[in-house]
Formats: structure tokens, C-alpha cells, sequence
């Protein structure tokens, strides 16, 4: 496994990071051990989760995911072995907190505390604000659109104010953001320097060969800033495996069973997906392996954290890391992309 700093914390994780939000619906507490076992056994030591999961995010599947990991931890006593990353929802789910999910010192103190208490710890070693409370462009929204009635949020340096308590008081050691814009990032950085608060060491945001929009604006902050990419959906939910080509649907995929994720397999998406198979199998590569091995290739990112519902589906993403693309590869992917800039944003 390679390993890279946590921001400008001591803190090393793994290259991987094993993401868990289908534990709960798509996957059983067994299936969840099974999985946490094995990538422990392979070198990761980075978990990331959320009070959110498991999604489809619903009052059923709340906190489902968490109580798992809970539970794992409880069973095979190794919290000190994991660097675990979880979230704080913000607003729009009316059944978590009656709604009341704005980022204020008294509902980030409830979340936390709910999450410990999942979790069976004391601590939670990144702590992450799941979306902006704001309005902004995230979740597949590629234009920004200023709302005259928006209402009122909590400024960012509350936000980091209130985040401070629970960073001196041992619940949380480092925070992070999710889903953020390059506005928010430079934001929180700034204040964070200027009024000697807590600061944001990772942002955790989509990237893959078919939405690499954080390479503008973002990649130079996280280098610069030593902010990194926390990559989620490095497979695009996962139709950069290829399962949804020529039209396939296959039985118990995220696609078939659930709605949210049609951008990923758009026709423009779709047209991607075709040269990016024929790319990886003329280097003699799956879809996922070349998807994979180039996410883990930036120098942006700190961890891309995938996520599996089978076995044979983990130890492929994890075996990734191994994978050296070169520059020949990286130059037709780069073409691929300029004939088909970002098709699932």
C-alpha cells in the first residue's frame, strides 16, 4: 500500500481508503466485516463513512453504516488502527435532527455525539461537513445559480468556531470538507490563517475520467495549500467498471435498483465509456483498473476511496494501486477527455 500525508497533519493514510456507504442496503454487517477485514489485511488503514449512510439516504438506512463499523470495531478491538473519516450532514434531510441540520455549534455537537455513539468511540479522526450549507453547484449542478430568497447560513468562520470546541474537547481531531467549491475552500483556508482556527486538511469531492472538473480551480489549491482530494465515485457509482455498456441493466447494480445517478450513464457519458474500454484493453487492462490507476496517479489527491458490494469487486479496486500508467496511456486519455470533456459532472 502507499500511504500520503493528511493535509499538513503526521497523520499518514492509505493511497486507498475504504469507502462504506452501501453497507446497510446493498450490503449486510457480514459482508461490511468481511470487507473491512480484508482491506486492513492489504495495508488500508483509512476508513470513511457518514452519519448519513447507508444510501440511498432515507430514515431506514440512517446511521446503518456507522453502527456497522461500530459494531466491527467492538468485535475485533482495533480502533487504533484505523484513521476514520465521517460526516456531518447539512441541510435538506428532514429526518435527521427534525431538519434542523445548519452547521451551528448546537446540531454539530448532537451529530458528533450520535456518530460516537455508532461508531462505539470516543473520537473521530477527520470530521467532515458532508455538503455546503450554502447554495452552490455540487451534486451534478454544473452552473451556479445565486438564489435572491436563500436563506440564511452559517458564516464559515462560525462554522470553524463551533467545529473548535469539539477539536479541544477530544471528539474530533482534524476537519475537512465535502462537495465544496474552490469560493469555500480559499474561504475557510483564509480564515483559518487569519484568525488562527481549526483548518480544513482534505476536501472530499467527485473525480473520475469522466468528471475531472476538479482540475480547475481545485488541483492547484489542494497542491498549493496542501488541501487534497478526497476522491469519491473514481468509477462514476461505478459505470466505469463497463457493466451498463451496449445497453446492459444488471440485476442488483446501483442503476437498476435505485434513481440519482442517471448522469453517469448518459449517452454522452456512455460514448466516454467505449474509448476508455478499448484504451484499457489494448493495454491489456480492465475499465476499472485504468479508471483507478489514473485517479490514484494525481498529485491532488491524497486518497480515493472506493467502494465495492462483492469481494471480487474490492480486491480489484484495491489491487489498483500497483498499477503504473504510462505516459502513452495518460497521453490518449487526455485525448479521450478532450473529445469528451466531463460528461458526468
Amino acid at each position: 500500500m502507499k500511504f500520503k500525508k493528511l493535509g499538513n497533519t503526521d497523520l499518514d493514510v492509505s493511497l486507498i481508503c475504504l469507502g462504506t456507504m452501501t453497507w446497510g442496503t446493498q450490503n449486510s454487517e457480514k459482508d461490511a466485516f468481511e470487507q473491512m477485514d480484508y482491506s486492513i489485511g492489504k495495508g488500508i488503514n483509512f476508513f470513511d463513512t457518514a452519519e448519513l449512510y447507508s444510501v440511498p439516504p432515507n430514515k431506514e438506512s440512517y446511521g446503518k453504516t456507522e453502527i456497522m463499523i461500530g459494531n466491527w470495531f467492538k468485535e475485533r478491538k482495533n480502533r487504533d488502527k484505523i484513521i476514520l473519516a465521517s460526516k456531518v450532514a447539512g441541510p435538506g434531510c428532514d429526518w435527521i435532527r427534525n431538519g434542523e441540520n445548519n452547521f451551528n455549534e448546537k446540531n454539530i455537537g448532537k451529530a458528533i455525539d450520535g456518530s460516537l455513539k455508532r461508531l462505539k468511540t470516543d473520537y473521530i479522526d477527520l470530521y467532515q461537513l458532508h455538503w455546503p450549507e450554502r447554495s452552490t453547484n455540487c451534486f451534478g449542478r454544473r452552473e451556479f445559480v445565486f438564489r435572491e430568497d436563500e436563506r440564511e447560513w452559517n458564516d464559515f468562520e462560525t462554522i470553524l468556531q463551533a467545529l473548535n470546541k469539539f477539536i479541544k474537547n477530544g471528539k474530533i481531531r482534524y476537519i475537512g470538507m465535502s462537495n465544496e467549491t474552490p469560493y469555500g475552500i480559499s474561504k475557510y483556508l483564509e480564515l483559518s490563517k487569519n484568525k488562527n482556527l481549526p483548518r480544513m486538511m482534505s476536501v472530499q469531492n467527485p473525480y473520475s475520467l469522466v468528471n475531472r472538473t476538479y482540475e480547475v480551480g481545485m488541483s492547484e489549491i489542494s497542491i498549493r495549500e496542501k488541501c487534497g482530494l478526497l476522491v469519491y465515485y473514481p468509477l462514476a457509482a461505478g459505470a466505469l467498471s463497463g457493466k451498463y455498456r451496449n445497453g446492459q441493466m444488471p440485476e442488483n447494480s446501483r442503476m437498476k435498483l435505485f434513481k440519482g445517478w442517471e448522469r453517469m450513464i448518459n449517452p454522452l457519458a456512455m460514448k466516454a465509456h467505449d474509448e476508455y474500454y478499448k484504451l484499457a484493453k489494448n493495454h491489456n487492462m480492465s475499465m476499472v483498473q485504468l479508471a483507478q490507476a489514473f485517479v490514484n496517479s494525481r498529485p491532488f489527491v491524497t486518497s480515493n476511496i472506493i467502494g465495492a458490494t462483492t469481494m471480487d469487486q474490492l480486491k480489484e479496486n484495491i489491487e489498483s494501486v500497483e498499477i503504473e500508467l504510462t505516459e502513452e496511456v495518460i497521453e490518449k486519455i487526455n485525448l479521450i477527455h478532450n473529445d469528451n470533456p466531463n460528461p458526468s459532472p
